[in-house]
Parts: C-alpha cells; sequence; structure tokens
C-alpha cells in the first residue's frame, strides 16, 4: 500500500451514471488485477474505495458509477485536481490458476477490473471470453474497449434492450463455454449465480463497506470456510472453494 498525491487528467461520463477517471501518479504498489485504490474526498470522512481498471506506467484508470453524494461529488471534478490516494490495497485476481480459457463475467460497475485482467491474461498467451451484464442498453459501457484487446466479448441487457436479453448469469448459460476457470466480479446476487451453474474452479471479488481500506478497522469482516477474512485485506477476491453463502 501506498499513499499519495495523485492528478485527474481525464474525468467523463462514458454512460448513464457511469463515470471514467484517468489519474497520474505513483503506481507502484498495483501489482495484481482486481485491486483498488481509496480516495480521500473533500468535506467527506471516509474513503471511497474504486476498482483499478487499468493501470499503466503512471496512470491509473477507475470506472465508478454515481450512487451518492461522494460519486457525486467525484463526478463534478475537472483535469488538473489533485487526490489523496492509498493504493495497491486488496489481494487481486491469481492469474496463475485461469488454464488456456478462462471466463470473465462482470456486472455493472463489477466490469471495470476485469478489463485489466483481460490485458494480463492475453499478454500471458491466454484466450478469455467475457460475458458482460448490464440493466439497460443506456448503461453498458466497455463493451467496445474489451473486444478491440481481442477478447471475445457477449453482453446482456435485462430489459434486452441491448444483447442478450436476461441476467448475465442467463447469459453464460446460453453460451454453453468450455472454460479452464472463472473470475467474477459484481453485485452479490450476480456472484451467487455465477458460482451456483459454475462448470469449474474460479475466484470472485466481493463489494463491501469499508471504513479503512486496508484491514485495520475489522469492519469489512466476512466468515469463510477457512475463517475470518477483510474483504479490504484478504480480498477482495475470494477463491470459490472457501466461500460461505
Amino acid at each position: 500500500m501506498k499513499k499519495g498525491l495523485f492528478a485527474i487528467t481525464e474525468n467523463r461520463r462514458v454512460a448513464k451514471g457511469i463515470f471514467q477517471m484517468k489519474l497520474s501518479g505513483d503506481t507502484s504498489a498495483i501489482s495484481a488485477p482486481g485491486q483498488f485504490i481509496n480516495i480521500a474526498l473533500d468535506g467527506f470522512y471516509l474513503r471511497r474505495p474504486i476498482s483499478v481498471c487499468d493501470c499503466e506506467g503512471g496512470s491509473i484508470t477507475i470506472v465508478y458509477k454515481v450512487v451518492g453524494k461522494g460519486t457525486e461529488y467525484m463526478s463534478s471534478l475537472a483535469a488538473g485536481a489533485d487526490l489523496d490516494v492509498l493504493s495497491g490495497l486488496g489481494n487481486g485476481f491469481d492469474t496463475d490458476k485461469s488454464g488456456t480459457a478462462p471466463l470473465l463475467v462482470g456486472g455493472g460497475v463489477g466490469i471495470p477490473p476485469l478489463y485489466m485482467l483481460a490485458k494480463r491474461l492475453l499478454a500471458e498467451g491466454k484466450s478469455p471470453v467475457a460475458a458482460l451484464g448490464f440493466n439497460t442498453a443506456d448503461e453498458v459501457f466497455y463493451t467496445k474497449e474489451f473486444a478491440r484487446l481481442g477478447v471475445a466479448t457477449h453482453a446482456s441487457t435485462v430489459d434486452g434492450s441491448f444483447g442478450f436479453k436476461g441476467f448475465v448469469s442467463d447469459l453464460v448459460e446460453s453460451l454453453d463455454l468450455r472454460y479452464t476457470f472463472f473470475y467474477a466480479c459484481g453485485p452479490e446476487p450476480m456472484l451467487k449465480a455465477i458460482y451456483d451453474i459454475s462448470a469449474s474452479s474460479g475466484e470472485l471479488s466481493f463489494e463491501e463497506r469499508m471504513g479503512c481500506g486496508f484491514g485495520a478497522c475489522m469492519g469489512c469482516s466476512c466468515k469463510t470456510k477457512y475463517g475470518s477474512k477483510r474483504i479490504c485485506k484478504d480480498g477482495p477476491v475470494l477463491a470459490k472453494e472457501e466461500i460461505i453463502w
């Protein structure tokens, strides 16, 4: 974990209620896809944890949804502003487990960390497939970005206004894929659905309310088959085999 100032170089809307922010600073603490940063905002007591979507050189890309006053304030920030950031938080995904044909399943703002994961898997010579789920067409983002990487990309919307009609778990079942491992990130009901239908081992990234973001306050602890774990420190990525629903 590192603490430092990051400069905003871009902050723009990419879909309904969804913004992409690019930050410039010391990214040396970020080592694995699926890690997150924790951002201090003026006038707000708690930091905002946001997954890393991409990290190249001295630049971080995050994608976030406006869901409250904190993220609404974030969406108003302009390029040139500085943010106090804790970086390199969480354990991230383990690509050594992926096999040759991993499946990436994302729902809504659970999708961004899978982008960096896809880049890492491709660099390792693997052939990931992405299944991305949204509520409606106006909330769709990053499907083209995944496809540009060379990832076979499939999308669903609950109302059928874009791609497959149904939940992303329904999409996965309809594809009848032969995958070697799965990675999933999204809301808990989606994670549970993917867990239930999965045909392989996998890793799931969980969201949780956090106080500190680095394991000190114990506020995000959850029970696993191997004892209590802190989502911010021991997670947010947990193995399929250790999860208790």
